[in-house]
């Protein structure tokens, strides 16, 4: 039976904040994209999300930004590339280390917000992020947008891609996801989600994204992953 991965941003709190549902989400997913602190995320936040991936047996990855708590990394950042460099490393380590003490690691990598699509294009960008990666650990995958910058660059750095598509994003005609600042650039309706699900599935990504942030975020989840199971998929992440 052909395998798809279910991932979701997990662990998006920051002080007060609580973040989003992830409590309902993660029991429902096979990865998470646990945030490292520089978009949100504080320490007690990625323990907490750390043991919760763990109890269901959720495959952890680092969910890393841009350093801007303020606009939650989805403002993009003219960054000097070491010092892009130093911040994926940076957070990387933080993650890795709450991993380690629930008796696991980080798996694979994604970049958020403005950095996830800054690399669609930023050539330099997308190989400082690459370039992360290989000195932290080049076993390590990394997750994003089919034929884009990033791609090329972990091609380059010997690291594994893995293809991602988004149930509850539009996309545009050349592939790339809808700005969230133009009308419908969300998919809320659970029957819209599910279809685009299919169809990114058909077209062989390898994990499917729904985010905690998106309104109505458990139902989109579920609907999905039931539409899935229904066409044949069965749901596991892509690290073994």
């Amino acid at each position: 039976m052909p395998t798809i991965d279910l991932n979701s941003d997990v662990g998006e709190g920051y002080g007060a904040w609580p973040g989003g549902p992830d409590a309902e989400l993660v029991p429902m997913l096979t990865s998470v994209n646990v945030a490292c602190g520089f978009h949100a995320g504080d320490p007690g936040t990625m323990r907490r999300t750390v043991e919760l991936a763990v109890a269901h047996r959720c495959v952890i990855g680092a969910q890393v930004g841009y350093p801007d708590l303020a606009g939650f990394g989805r403002r993009f950042m003219d960054m000097p590339p070491s010092d892009l460099t130093d911040a994926v490393v940076y957070q990387l380590g933080a993650l890795d280390a709450f991993a380690r003490l629930s008796g696991t690691r980080v798996r694979y990598v994604k970049p958020h917000g403005a950095l996830y699509n800054a690399i669609v294009h930023h050539e330099v960008q997308a190989r400082s992020v690459a370039k992360a990666v290989r000195a932290y650990d080049p076993g390590l995958p990394v997750l994003g947008l089919p034929r884009t910058a990033i791609e090329t660059a972990c091609a380059g750095a010997g690291l594994r891609f893995v293809r991602e598509g988004f149930a509850d994003r539009a996309y545009t005609p050349e592939g790339t996801l809808v700005p969230r600042s133009q009308p419908g650039a969300l998919l809320i309706d659970p029957i819209a989600a599910s279809v685009q699900a299919l169809d990114l599935a058909a077209g062989n990504v390898e994990s499917i994204c729904v985010h905690s942030d998106t309104p109505g975020a458990p139902a989109l989840l579920k609907a999905v992953a039931h539409a899935l199971q229904r066409a044949g998929y069965t749901s596991r992440s892509f690290v073994s």
